[in-house]
């Protein structure tokens, strides 16, 4: 079952005044957790989840945008060229992912998800939707309105955190 949850009120962040690091430090160990909880229940629930997830977060950035260079890759996902080039030739290899002519120049191509890389990625996206429903079912009714009461907010603190390293990069 779920381990007891502390239901008192959540304590108030004031914009631009620093916020509790022992709250911070609380978020971080949950993220933490939480990413290697359902990393590690989906291998055991589908042992063919062998997908790395740099590889699966590619696949996500191009069924969002559509073909990319190698270069828009990886600035994307703020990793170096060289990298991207290994994770894309894994998917080349695995039929996920293929290289279109780039109508705006022949010298280069684009990577573009393939029909395999489309239903892998559904596949992908299903079983964590279900494993997560199911974890969810087993939360107190308020645990679980809780966590997805703070769907909103922490969708923005992934956007926050997107800007700060778009800016730093």
């Amino acid at each position: 079952m779920s381990d007891p949850v502390d239901h008192a009120a959540p304590p108030t962040v004031t914009p631009g005044q620093p916020v509790d690091t022992a709250q911070v430090q609380r978020l971080t160990d949950a993220v933490t957790r939480l990413r290697r909880a359902l990393r590690s229940s989906i291998r055991t629930d589908y042992p063919w989840e062998a997908l790395p997830m740099a590889q699966v977060e590619l696949l996500q950035t191009l069924a969002a945008t559509g073909p990319l260079r190698v270069g828009e890759l990886a600035s994307r996902q703020r990793l170096a060229p060289n990298t991207v080039s290994g994770l894309v030739g894994r998917l080349l290899e695995s039929g996920f992912v293929d290289r279109q002519n780039d109508p705006g120049d022949r010298r280069t191509a684009r990577i573009g998800l393939t029909d395999a890389g489309h239903r892998q990625l559904g596949d992908w996206q299903r079983a964590h939707e279900r494993r997560l429903a199911a974890a969810l079912a087993t939360l107190t009714p308020e645990d679980s309105t809780a966590v997805l009461g703070a769907l909103t907010g922490l969708e923005r603190l992934a956007a926050a955190l997107g800007e700060e390293a778009g800016e730093a990069g």
